[in-house]
């Protein structure tokens, strides 16, 4: 479930990453904008109409065909499949996608290249035919290992095909794995939470994304706790779980690197790290973000009005220039959550003004032990860990 948390950050603070000036190579995103079913919690751009589906890949096609001059560096060093649900399309449309940027970028050999799936797309012989393709890791949406939360998620697999789908995976040689998993579910108890935890340590998985169940507007799950169908999850309730997951995580050996992501050694997710080390990407697809440095783009959350502009040969997206507030608040969004923190040699070069206001607003935090410093590199503490965003909002700046 990747970038699309951070798509729910722009949505909330206006920004996404920083736009520092990085000489690390590029990366693409290709938004597919398709789910067999809508869970209750997601408000990210889909449809569960697969009408559209043909004429959505020639749009996408004719997209990287006219936007490959975006990015200043043509090396990709990461290809991320998001969505939607990107395993509705078959492995020979991937590989057709994957076959026509190879024409226009320069994909490095160890690029990672990643597609989300659902579980009850990753059949062995879907699988096998992904294992053909470029495709070399798979993030796969299982949330949870329990009937009940999927039932009430809505998903569209059940608990044995959410463990089948990683064996498959594993077994036609995928050992490239993300699991996402949701915590903070109404009725999801430390116990059953501790299960979901076990079975992913059991299975070998070297990745775990993990989310808090978050009420977003204008979803099922709004409705439902509006209308007193379903409680709304407590936060007291997804503290003790993330509390339960990071003690998980260390006795793993797993670094939890970003505030949502878990990683074994060697296997952090190329793509979403370089997000948050604010490197340059192009978003294809209806809803896809755009970041050159500079200058920030996005496509219509509208899959008619994207493919219509896409057949007459238009530009659909908006654009954006950051100011440099913008650019010093998207570091700190993005930077803090991560291990690798802000540094103020960095916030320095934005301007003197941002390294001043940041160096007295970050001692409390640090009087608190939310924040801890290590050679000009200050980093969320275990507790920080726990308001991350409340912090990062606090030293924001909006003073120019």
């Amino acid at each position: 479930m990747v970038p699309f948390e951070l798509f729910i950050l722009i949505e909330r603070n206006k920004s996404r990453k920083s736009s520092l000036i990085c000489t690390e190579m590029s990366g693409l995103y290709i938004h597919i904008p398709f789910c067999r079913k809508a869970c209750h919690y997601c408000n990210f751009h889909f449809s569960t109409s697969l009408g559209q589906r043909e004429a959505m890949l020639t749009a996408i096609l004719k997209e990287i065909e006219r936007r490959n001059d975006f990015l200043e560096d043509k090396t990709l060093e990461s290809i991320y499949f998001g969505g939607g649900t990107p395993s509705v399309f078959s492995a020979f449309e991937l590989a057709s996608i994957l076959d026509l940027i190879g024409k226009y970028f320069h994909i490095s050999a160890d690029s990672e290249i990643t597609i989300e799936a659902n579980p009850d797309d990753l059949n062995k012989s879907y699988v096998k035919a992904l294992s053909e393709t470029s495709i070399n890791r798979l993030s796969i949406g299982v949330q949870s290992f329990h009937e009940k939360d999927l039932i009430y998620m809505n998903r569209s697999h059940d608990a044995e095909q959410a463990i089948q789908s990683i064996k498959n995976s594993q077994d036609l040689g995928f050992s490239n794995l993300s699991v996402d998993l949701i915590y903070g579910t109404p009725g999801l108890s430390e116990s059953d939470w501790i299960s979901n935890l076990n079975i992913i340590r059991n299975l070998d998985i070297p990745h775990l994304s993990c989310y808090s169940l978050t009420v977003e507007d204008k979803t099922a799950l709004a409705h439902m706790v509006k209308t007193g169908e379903s409680p709304a999850p407590k936060s007291d309730e997804a503290a003790r779980h993330l509390k339960l997951l990071m003690a998980f995580a260390k006795e793993e050996s797993y670094e939890h690197y970003e505030i949502s992501n878990f990683a074994k050694a060697g296997k952090e997710a190329v793509h979403n790290s370089n997000y948050w080390k604010g490197i340059p990407y192009l978003g294809i697809g209806p809803a896809a973000h755009s970041f050159n440095g500079k200058v920030r783009q996005w496509n219509p959350s509208n899959n008619a009005k994207y493919i219509k502009a896409m057949t007459a040969g238009l530009m659909a997206f908006e654009n954006e220039t950051l100011t440099p507030d913008d650019k010093y608040n998207e570091y700190i969004l993005t930077g803090l959550r991560t291990k690798w923190g802000c540094e103020v040699q960095k916030i320095a070069i934005m301007g003197e003004i941002y390294k001043r206001y940041f160096l007295i607003e970050i001692e409390s935090k640090i009087r608190e032990s939310m924040v801890m410093e290590n050679e000009g590199i200050f980093t969320l503490t275990e507790e920080g860990k726990f308001f991350a965003d409340q912090i990062s909002a606090d030293l924001f700046y909006s003073g120019s």
